[in-house]
């Protein structure tokens, strides 16, 4: 049948399965949101930028197993906003699409008005990005970029669609419409009976839980396989939550940032380790010298270069994560099986043993207080988002995160702003389950402006703001140069007296923006804060804000070896303001 290239674009996204798209609307993309309009049936979210737009997709994403988010966007710098986005999700195997309107295709090479060779800028980081020149490409166009989000290694895709091009009429029938198949590699049964004799010879093996494995959606087959082979598993950031923490098989997050101590020295007293759908990423290892003495490497990736890339295992297998958990559960059971209760009980007494400490009274707040009082607010059904900084190092050290998915962080990328239009959607992709974001005050600057989304689409979570004006991570990387420089973020303004220096008065930002807000600044006042915020997003429907004003400290660099860490760690519990020393700021 004859329809416009746009009409049959919106047709292919009904197709494959999307329901929503996050954009702003421009005179280059209006063809394709006259077809939205037409059609009905996709709900779109009004984004206050389009760099939040593709933030807003990998949530929505991140959030659910078989989602891909959609940002849309005009042509010129609408593109050129949601490369961010696009490098964010092609960092940590998210798929997304990115649709942008365009020039009319004479005019891609007079430098008309807004007029950017976007495939060419968006190229590093997507799997694909094209500009569409004939109309009767488009559907092709979309059922390759559904083809290669899903295949392999998931990742982004953007496509460029001149206006000239989604006005054309061309002939498509949506009814006989298919997606392509998908392809992952998949482990073979010889691959996976290796793998077991090689954990076979060993005594004292790990589980590295990498976010293929949730990418994959296979975590219910690697709990089962840890709990067969006897194995303990460290997660890594980003598959925390593949395995309950509260599981005695879960042995904690090894890492220079984001880990457990007694995650740390489980993986140093490890003799092998069986990566999962991981990279091996530098906040992960630490040093590779000591990170990789005395123990042998298997790595399972789903990328055949990732195998290698940062070193060479002892044995590598392409395959999907979830392919190959299963192929292992069907060999495994086959097999008589090592006993490793002592080693087990080894992981599961430094777990009982070596905890930091949380509880403090300080006036102004310290940040350990504040996780100690969000584990109890928030239960396991919480979806914590979050992207960089101290914050987030401290809340992956201190939160309980129970399921997959349950912790949505950008990993590799960590851009500043990605946490407040990430939560929105999640919320979108999940309107019932409890979302609670997490932000120093710098990231939440950033991209304050989407609350304002939140608050038009009544879309509830709640925002924890640990403000401590500091520019924590900044400031600790500068101490290497002996300076203090350009971080300063407080200023004198309308605060009360003791929040002088403290900079932007968020509560009164997040409540013209049409959010409701709490600022805490004594630790006996969280738990009514975090109760208060919960009734008000329930009753309110937008996003509820909780400032809680920290001291004004910043950690000590730590070394770049996990041996480092574990070291500073023990001289650190000793100290009356575990788990680690600080300094008061300027």
């Amino acid at each position: 049948m004859k329809m416009r290239a746009a009409d049959a674009a919106v047709a292919i996204l009904r197709a494959e399965g999307v329901s929503h798209l996050f954009g702003l609307p421009g005179a280059a993309i209006n063809p394709f949101y006259d077809a939205v309009r037409k059609d009905g049936t996709l709900t779109h979210v009004l984004a206050r930028h389009v760099e939040g737009a593709s933030h807003m997709a990998e949530g929505y994403t991140r959030a659910k197993a078989g989602n891909i988010g959609v940002c849309v966007g005009t042509s010129g710098p609408a593109g050129t906003d949601m490369i961010t986005g696009l490098y964010s999700a092609m960092a940590d195997s998210i798929p997304i699409l990115a649709i942008t309107g365009q020039a009319p295709v004479a005019k891609l090479h007079k430098e008309d008005f807004q007029a950017v060779d976007i495939a060419a800028i968006a190229a590093p980081v997507t799997k694909l990005a094209m500009t569409v020149r004939e109309p009767a490409q488009v559907p092709g166009a979309l059922a390759q970029a559904f083809h290669l989000m899903r295949s392999g290694r998931p990742g982004p895709v953007l496509l460029d669609l001149p206006i000239d091009v989604q006005l054309g009429e061309i002939d498509f029938d949506p009814e006989t419409y298919a997606p392509l198949p998908v392809h992952r590699p998949e482990a073979t049964r010889a691959q996976a009976e290796k793998v077991l004799d090689l954990l076979g010879t060993a005594e004292r093996p790990v589980i590295v839980a990498g976010g293929g494995i949730v990418n994959a959606d296979a975590c219910t087959e690697l709990v089962e396989l840890a709990e067969l082979l006897d194995i303990p598993v460290v997660p890594t950031l980003m598959g925390w939550g593949a395995i309950p923490d509260d599981h005695p098989l879960m042995a904690g997050m090894a890492g220079i940032q984001t880990a457990h101590r007694y995650g740390n020295a489980t993986l140093l007293a490890s003799d092998l380790v069986l990566g999962i759908g991981n990279r091996w990423a530098n906040r992960h290892t630490g040093g590779l010298e000591t990170y990789r003495r005395g123990r042998r490497f298997v790595h399972v990736d789903v990328e055949p270069t990732q195998i290698g890339r940062v070193f060479a295992p002892d044995y590598g297998v392409v395959s999907d994560a979830g392919a190959f958990l299963r192929r292992m559960l069907e060999a495994a059971r086959g097999r008589a099986l090592p006993s490793r209760t002592e080693w087990v009980r080894e992981c599961v007494e430094r777990k009982g043993t070596l905890q930091r400490r949380t509880h403090f009274d300080d006036v102004p707040i310290k940040p350990h207080r504040v996780y100690e009082e969000m584990n109890k607010a928030f239960g396991p059904d919480t979806r914590y988002v979050s992207t960089i900084g101290l914050s987030q190092i401290a809340g992956a050290q201190f939160l309980h995160v129970q399921r997959p998915r349950h912790w949505i962080n950008c990993g590799q990328a960590g851009p500043l702003g990605w946490t407040v239009p990430a939560a929105l959607g999640v919320r979108v992709a999940d309107p019932e389950a409890p979302v609670v974001a997490l932000s120093g005050d710098y990231d939440f600057q950033f991209m304050i402006e989407e609350l304002a989304v939140g608050a038009q689409f009544s879309l509830p979570y709640v925002h924890v703001v640990v403000n401590n004006s500091s520019l924590g991570l900044i400031r600790q990387a500068q101490r290497g140069f002996d300076m203090d420089y350009c971080v300063q973020l407080g200023f004198d303004n309308l605060h009360s007296p003791e929040l002088d220096k403290y900079g932007v008065d968020h509560v009164k930002v997040a409540e013209g923006l049409g959010c409701n807000a709490l600022r805490v600044t004594d630790p006996t006042d969280l738990p009514g804060a975090f109760a208060r915020a919960k009734e008000l997003a329930r009753l309110h429907r937008v996003p509820v804000v909780v400032e809680v004003v920290l001291e004004r400290v910043t950690n000590i660099a730590m070394g770049q070896d996990i041996d480092a860490v574990v070291e500073f760690e023990e001289l650190a519990t000793t100290r009356e303001h575990a788990p680690t020393a600080t300094i008061p700021l300027p």
